[in-house]
């Protein structure tokens, strides 16, 4: 796991050491244990002559030797590679290509991707099982390559300004370069305000951008060209009909080898265990795969009602792991706070409890941690899957009623009642973009309504906005076909996983040099799960049976518990200990420009009167912070 910058320019060199050198720092938290440099071509100032430079930061996970050392170059070839992540079954792909007569000269990962996608160009990615965002450079066709895996678990972004082209694990490592500039982008703005992390392609700074999951870009003779070498989808066309017992078998020998398959390490491996379903469930099928140690880790607090410490150990001490159990105070977890959001690379209203465990297992001494992340997206966890068919069957029939009479219908709703549930509702009516899901609901933030009061009326659609839309468009035809459970399944993994939950992950953990695997997200695993009927996936009074069923040793306490996710007590925070910030925060002038200072005055308001939820004026909040930190002069 590290961090990878690239830039490919018309300037000298002297002009891109410096910028360089910026960006390979402002990555060093990613990779501590290696830095590499290297220049694969520099312009002699002729008519077409590039400067090509790549940097790496390395955390050491397979194959500790300098022989892993990034970037890395093929002597048969010329190609250069820079590679963040793990893949897993990187010795069964290097088998066939040994056959092929290629060498290897260590025992990484990387320089197995390096020599196969040189052979094979993007016919070998569809062997790859794992996690990766790589730029491969093509010496003899001058052309850059970058990949990013199919589910979006480590993040990858460009700039391109017609002269240079720069890429990078981080946008803040794009910033210290000092040929991005630093504007916000308003679609970014709006979409961060929907959903409370802004959605991809388009990040939070203008001219940013991110390579899609399952995506490639090329770049060649200065145009750039991207293309889908994966899709998320899901369609019944291709769903089983299977008996429950068949069904459950063949889920259980995906989730073990997906498990055996992120054992791979030359490094121990912790597991991240908050004693819900997902995280007792790795920790179950970890120890069916494995007689070794291991080592698991949760937060516990003081505070009764924000404490699972008890579900936690009871797992724990059934599977009989070494257990780490990290007792935090709020006061404690509220000190962390500013690191915590000087982690963030782009603004989010979630993540700080991954900072919080990710830095827990860091002092104990591990750079690899197992985490159950996305078995509510593949197993239907969250409560509106039980609601999503009438759901989508209200949006339907919401969509042959003329725009006028809906819109009229909102303003009456906001009018008379004053809920979230209400809002949502008034914001299904007015919406003009009914062909979206109505999962969007589910996940939304801000309303449309309550948007353009706080930005402003929008103008015509920019071609930011438009870009946005066509992704969320093409998502949405992906899995057009399948019934309801199905598409808010493939369009959560698409969406709040990949937008939220592994970015988040992914900035938060390597923040402290950790690698985060996530075993229940394996693509094999989620295809499979795509081609099973939604309905299947429900049984009355049972969360997730499919995963319990498959594990088959979890106890009663845990699986029948209601749901709760990981909280911490930031409506009693924003109410008292971080009062005076929120209401500074709210009258500077960082944001005076983009958000309606009066409008997030309202909202503030509101809250404190216990008439919005907490996590909306947070968000304005982390917006103003992230832009002092990144932003400001």
């Amino acid at each position: 796991m590290c961090g990878i910058f690239g830039i490919i320019t018309t300037k000298p060199r002297a002009e891109v050491s410096e910028p360089l050198a910026r960006a390979a720092q402002a990555l060093a938290h990613r990779g501590p244990d290696d830095e590499g440099v290297e220049f694969l071509r520099e312009s002699q100032g002729g008519q077409g002559d590039l400067t090509v430079a790549f940097a790496h930061r390395r955390l050491s996970i397979l194959d500790l030797s300098p022989a892993g050392h990034q970037p890395m170059r093929d002597s048969a070839t010329g190609n250069w590679i820079t590679y963040n992540g793990e893949v897993f079954n990187f010795r069964d792909v290097r088998r066939p290509l040994e056959a092929r007569g290629l060498t290897f000269n260590s025992e990484s990962d990387t320089e197995v991707l390096l020599k196969g996608f040189g052979l094979a160009g993007r016919e070998a990615i569809a062997d790859w099982r794992g996690m990766f965002a790589l730029g491969f450079w093509d010496d003899r066709q001058r052309q850059l390559t970058l990949v990013r895996d199919r589910l979006g678990i480590k993040p990858l972004y460009y700039y391109y300004d017609g002269e240079s082209f720069l890429f990078a694990s981080e946008i803040r490592a794009l910033l210290a370069t000092g040929l991005v500039p630093r504007r916000l982008s308003r679609a970014a703005i709006d979409s961060y305000l929907a959903f409370g992390s802004v959605q991809e392609p388009l990040t939070i700074i203008e001219n940013v951008y991110a390579i899609l999951p399952g995506h490639l870009l090329t770049l060649k003779d200065g145009h750039v060209r991207t293309e889908a070498y994966w899709k998320l989808h899901a369609t019944s066309q291709l769903q089983k009909l299977l008996k429950p017992r068949e069904a459950i078998a063949e889920i259980r020998d995906l989730l073990l080898e997906s498990i055996r398959l992120r054992l791979v390490s030359d490094v121990p491996v912790g597991v991240f265990l908050s004693g819900g379903i997902d995280s007792s469930a790795v920790v179950s099928l970890m120890r069916q795969a494995t007689n070794s140690e291991i080592k698991s880790f949760s937060i516990c607090f003081k505070e009764q009602e924000f404490n699972e410490q008890a579900y936690a150990e009871k797992i724990a001490n059934q599977f009989q792991t070494s257990h780490h159990p990290v007792f935090v105070t709020g006061e404690q977890a509220l000190a962390q706070l500013p690191h915590a959001l000087s982690a963030m690379d782009q603004p989010s209203i979630d993540g700080v409890n991954t900072y919080l465990i990710s830095q827990a297992v860091v002092q104990a001494g591990l750079k690899v941690a197992v985490s159950g992340l996305g078995g509510d997206e593949v197993f239907a966890g969250y409560g509106f899957f039980r609601t999503i068919a009438r759901d989508e069957q209200l949006r339907r029939q919401v969509m042959n009623v003329p725009l006028g009479l809906r819109k009229a219908a909102a303003s009456a709703l906001h009018a008379a009642v004053s809920n979230p549930r209400a809002a949502k509702l008034g914001a299904l009516l007015e919406s003009d973009h009914l062909s979206e899901h109505s999962v969007q609901l589910h996940r939304q933030l801000f309303t449309r309504h309550q948007r353009e009061v706080l930005l402003g009326h929008a103008g015509p659609p920019s071609v930011d906005s438009t870009r946005l839309a066509q992704w969320t468009a093409s998502r949405f035809a992906n899995c057009a076909e399948a019934d309801a459970v199905n598409q808010a399944s493939a369009l959560e993994l698409g969406g709040y996983l990949s937008n939220t939950l592994l970015r988040d992950t992914d900035s938060m953990s390597m923040a402290h040099g950790l690698e985060v695997r996530v075993p229940l997200i394996d693509h094999k695993l989620v295809e499979h799960m795509l081609n099973i009927t939604g309905q299947a996936k429900l049984r009355a009074g049972k969360q997730k049976w499919m995963l319990v069923e498959s594990v088959g040793d979890l106890p009663a306490e845990v699986t029948d518990r209601p749901k709760r996710g990981f909280e911490l007590p930031f409506k009693h925070w924003l109410q008292g200990a971080l009062r005076e910030q929120i209401e500074a925060s709210l009258q500077s002038s960082r944001l005076a420009g983009v958000l309606n200072t009066d409008a997030s005055t309202t909202i503030w308001q509101s809250f404190l009167a216990g008439n919005t939820t907490w996590s909306r004026i947070w968000s304005l909040y982390v917006l103003d912070n992230w832009v002092a930190r990144n932003l400001s002069s």
